[in-house]
């Protein structure tokens, strides 16, 4: 009796769910209210096999969650803890904005108030990233301290949600007021931010 291997099928399928995926952003990022049948159009499937990945709407949505949590995490994972902790700010903003800029509907849904409580478990290393550098901040004399760090690091965490969604994230402009803001939440003025950013040129350009 012949054996036919489940590797080629298996492959298929993870191709075909990844194209899924890739189809979701992509033209959520045009419309928000995207059909599953446009989408499935989009990645060149069947409706049919677009539920045989994702048993709704709201369950491709999820995935779009998961990945871009996953991928904010990463990236949080690349702040190093030799910068001061300001700029260690700066950079983990920037570099969560390039993220956002380029899929920010996915970014934008796992942010939303619908999805926040799902995204805030998936987003525990990033959180816990944040508060090390917010309370590393506050014992150097360098972010404000009248608050207690898990505090001041879901301010900062709320403003770069209302951020992402509300602004234009392919903006070089918004890019600068995302940092600018979150740095005024941690407690610097607009000077001490213009000189930090004078500084280091690069944070308006890393990805």
């Amino acid at each position: 009796m012949t054996v036919v291997s489940e590797r080629p099928l298996r492959r298929d399928a993870e191709q075909n769910r990844a194209a899924l995926v890739t189809a979701a952003q992509v033209l959520l990022a045009r419309d928000p209210h995207a059909s599953m049948d446009a989408i499935a159009r989009a990645a060149g499937l069947s409706r049919r096999a677009v539920y045989g990945h994702f048993a709704d709407r709201d369950a491709l949505l999820g995935e779009l969650v998961r990945s871009g949590a996953e991928r904010f995490n990463a990236i949080a994972a690349t702040v190093s803890d030799e910068d001061p902790a300001p700029l260690a700010l700066a950079r983990l903003t920037s570099r969560l904005w390039a993220e956002a800029a380029q899929v920010q509907m996915a970014a934008a849904i796992a942010l939303d108030d619908a999805h926040v409580a799902q995204t805030a478990a998936v987003l525990s290393p990033l959180r816990r990233r944040l508060v090390a550098l917010v309370r590393a901040g506050q014992d150097a004399g360098t972010l404000r301290a009248d608050i207690t760090a898990p505090t001041l690091a879901r301010l900062v965490e709320e403003t770069g949600r209302m951020v992402v969604a509300r602004l234009d994230a392919s903006s070089r402009e918004a890019r600068s007021l995302a940092v600018r803001t979150v740095l005024g939440v941690g407690g610097l003025s607009w000077r001490e931010t213009d000189a930090l950013l004078a500084a280091h040129p690069d944070l308006m350009t890393e990805s």
